[in-house]
């Protein structure tokens, strides 16, 4: 069975914003229940949201799960096969008396989602994804320097190459972007694309005739990490490719500032060599230090003069744990964790920032934050993509 995409209930009509897969203080994950007027399409994302992540559940296993009675979930089940989006799965095996309970599940092979990471330096990255965030299919386009324009057909070009790979309906498109990037999904600067107000989103939407939500790459990024690693519901992801930012996750929503710029920590200066009184430098901002161009090309050069690449990597490492401190003092973050190339993160780079962390907070209150690679490999922002579709167009993650 396939979801019938004109029976489906969308976010507006559930009473939830529907321009952005990302919605500012609220949880990934609903737990309980609200105010009347948005009950029954919070209920509807509670069941959805209690098979996705259990699967194989009967009615009355829902109802003791969700906290709805029996004739709710009943009638909300019934919604759903309709809709295409759970199925019935048989009979349980069951040694009880009565009637064996019927096993339900969401539909998982019946919608795919595709996913862009425009993060990477070198190339734009594509994929098809199932519900799971499991890849079918795959395609890329090299950057080579584009910008502005040029850049934004490549993606485009993309996109439609994504689009004709599927083989099921699509119940979304998400793109993860550098830069700081606005509700609407307009990125509002993206130096390093040479974008400014670009109205991706729109583009593509029109472009598609598909929902399209677009978001930064790092917040993208930390819904894979909580979605797909059972991450902690207060952690700061930091992205490292083309630039540097990060995604932060406190009481398990994302926090995007009031001009959607928070855990933009690429630019903050953290060469302060010269004196607390020096000016404002981009070259002695973290992207100097830490950005994947700028990293390689300083290993690049250790290693040609003969020397060790350590002290580059530590230093690197050291500059990170400068700027994570604060935010780690201030927010009492139980996880950092670090996404990019893992030869130059892992090891070296990402032992500094350990030790700087635990020598700039106060030991007993932040020395036990965890501070780890990603589980998730090059793919977190590909997979990312699929909790930010589900969780726009379905509200589950």
């Amino acid at each position: 069975m396939s979801i019938d995409l004109a029976k489906r209930t969308t976010a507006a009509d559930r009473g939830a914003p529907s321009d952005h897969g990302l919605v500012p203080g609220r949880a990934l994950r609903p737990r309980t229940k609200v105010l009347p007027e948005h009950a029954r399409g919070h209920n509807r994302s509670l069941v959805l949201q209690s098979l996705y992540r259990s699967g194989r559940a009967s009615r009355a296993d829902l109802a003791r799960t969700t906290g709805l009675t029996r004739v709710t979930i009943s009638d909300l089940v019934g919604e759903l096969i309709a809709e295409g989006l759970v199925v019935e799965l048989g009979q349980r095996d069951d040694a009880r008396p009565g009637k064996p309970a019927v096993l339900l599940d969401v539909n998982r092979g019946a919608t795919q989602i595709v996913g862009v990471d425009l993060s990477e330096h070198a190339v734009f990255r594509g994929a098809v994804l199932d519900m799971d965030g499991r890849i079918l299919q795959t395609a890329e386009v090299e950057l080579a320097g584009s910008r502005g324009e040029d850049a934004t057909a490549k993606v485009l070009a993309l996109v439609d190459r994504l689009v004709e790979l599927t083989s099921a309906p699509v119940l979304g498109i998400g793109i993860g972007s550098p830069g700081i990037v606005e509700a609407d999904g307009v990125v509002a600067t993206a130096p390093n694309l040479g974008w400014v107000d670009e109205p991706l989103q729109q583009r593509i939407a029109e472009r598609t005739g598909l929902p399209v939500f677009v978001a930064n790459d790092a917040n993208v990024a930390v819904l894979a990490e909580h979605g797909f690693a059972d991450a902690q519901g207060d952690m700061m992801l930091v992205k490292v490719g083309h630039g540097v930012g990060s995604g932060l996750l406190v009481a398990g929503a994302l926090v995007f500032g009031s001009r959607f710029a928070a855990g933009e920590i690429g630019q903050v200066m953290v060469g302060t060599d010269a004196g607390p009184e020096a000016p404002y430098d981009r070259e002695r901002c973290l992207e100097a230090w830490l950005a994947v161009p700028r990293l390689e090309s300083r290993v690049a050069a250790a290693e040609a003069a003969g020397a060790s690449a350590e002290p580059v990597l530590r230093e690197a490492g050291q500059r990170l744990g400068v700027a994570l401190a604060p935010i780690v003092g201030a927010l009492n973050l139980s996880e950092v964790v670090l996404a990019g190339p893992e030869e130059l993160l892992d090891g070296v780079l990402l032992d500094a920032v350990r030790e700087t962390l635990r020598n700039r907070t106060m030991a007993g209150f932040h020395s036990g934050v965890t501070v780890r690679m990603t589980s998730q490999g090059r793919d977190i922002v590909l997979r990312g993509c699929v909790v930010m579709v589900l969780s726009a167009q379905l509200g589950v993650s």
